[in-house]
């Protein structure tokens, strides 16, 4: 897709995230993932994932941006948290036990990038950053755990 087409997606979007149905903001976020890069989508998922009015909105933004799994989304979910209320951290934290926290891989991926984010010149964004940091680090992955036999080093 051409740039002047992602930015008319992205147009479209940030009007979708405007509207005053919570079920219309939520959709807004997941498809909005697909283009964090647009710098228009990325402030746009930053605001949707501190939602004043409804969490839901804030839960599948978070869903949507973990799934990507990659430094612009582990950005946007850290700036959001710079500033975010305990109830939105509260549904980041779902997302992030659902999300990075099925695969073993992808939790590491995870750890990760919010672990170089938290030495991020920007203190606001190392802040959220070390607060995603803080939920992976109490997330145990379900599948591809090492195994630890009873009597000799994990395999």
């Amino acid at each position: 897709m051409d740039s002047e087409s992602r930015e008319a997606c992205v147009a479209a979007l940030v009007v979708l995230a405007g509207s005053e149905d919570h079920v219309d903001r939520a959709d807004a976020g997941q498809a909005l993932a697909r283009f964090a890069e647009v710098p228009a989508a990325a402030r746009t998922l930053t605001a949707l994932l501190v939602d004043p009015q409804d969490t839901h909105v804030t839960l599948e933004t978070a869903r949507a941006l973990l799934r990507r799994g990659d430094r612009t989304a582990t950005e946007i979910i850290a700036a959001a948290l710079a500033d975010a209320e305990p109830w939105h951290d509260q549904y980041v934290y779902d997302a992030v036990r659902e999300v990075p926290g099925l695969f073993a891989e992808d939790h590491a991926e995870a750890v990760r990038l919010a672990g170089e984010l938290t030495a991020a010149p920007d203190a606001r964004l190392a802040k959220g950053a070390t607060a995603l940091r803080g939920m992976l680090d109490e997330v145990q992955p379900v599948f591809g755990l090492p195994v630890r036999p009873p009597d000799g080093p994990t395999v």
